[in-house]
């Protein structure tokens, strides 16, 4: 007798566990950004290099621990470029179902900007719109590549079946992209929208906002295209992004 397999979607944690999984997760994670950041420029001040490298380490390690936590309950995509992919190349197989979509995006984004406000009140910064400009020509290749370069570490570790270090190495990566990219590595419009709230180390000017998500856009395209390049039957294991979710 042949055993009848559960659809994917059926195995999933309830939608409301999972975007209130993703509405915590980035709102953590910009907390981290920009708490970090602002600590980091308060402890450190007149000295840019050291409170990057402060930002990013606190942000690598903050971000380890996030996919950690919250990965088995809702995949830990924490990032409208990681739902949007894996939608897009999951659709007929095991990825995020179309209708969750919608719903992922709203909470990472109102997560992001809860997440400054809360980075705001610790450190008793008042919310303020950025002034920093960040939208040169540089900066935003900066983003198509730290983007690209998300996108496909994290398709590719599910496809080679290494989610189990995904944590570690999306961590890492975010960590290094802080500096081998000139725009010190967004790649995420839910952050990005974000940090136009806080007028301190991690803002970013609203107006570099429309150009930034195009770029990360761009970039999220260019890795999925690389990923069909070096893994051609990557759509099998959309389900496993960022970590596979448990069923309840």
């Amino acid at each position: 007798m042949k055993t009848a397999h559960l659809r994917p979607e059926l195995s999933r944690p309830h939608l409301a566990r999972r975007v209130a999984a993703e509405f915590v997760g980035t709102g953590l994670l910009v907390t981290v950004v920009v708490g970090s950041g602002i600590a980091a420029q308060q402890l450190s001040a007149g000295d840019a290099g050291l409170q990057l490298l402060e930002n990013s380490i606190a942000t690598a390690l903050g971000l380890v621990v996030l996919i950690l936590m919250l990965g088995p309950v809702s995949g830990a995509h924490f990032n409208p470029v990681v739902s949007i992919a894996d939608w897009l190349i999951g659709r007929r197989g095991n990825g995020l179902p179309g209708r969750d979509l919608g719903p992922y995006l709203l909470a990472q984004i109102g997560g992001g900007i809860a997440g400054t406000l809360l980075a705001g009140v610790m450190f008793d910064t008042a919310p303020a719109l950025s002034t920093t400009d960040r939208a040169s020509g540089g900066h935003l290749v900066g983003e198509v590549v730290a983007t690209a370069g998300l996108v496909l570490l994290i398709f590719a570790l599910a496809r080679s079946g290494r989610s189990e270090v995904t944590a570690a190495a999306v961590g890492a990566y975010i960590g290094a992209a802080y500096w081998f990219t000139s725009s010190t590595s967004f790649a995420n419009p839910a952050v990005t929208i974000a940090r136009t709230f806080t007028d301190t180390f991690a803002g970013i000017a609203p107006a570099s906002v429309a150009p930034f998500i195009l770029a990360q856009l761009v970039g999220a395209a260019l890795g999925l295209g690389l990923l069909f390049v070096f893994y051609p039957t990557a759509a099998r294991t959309a389900g496993n992004v960022v970590i596979p979710v448990e069923a309840p």
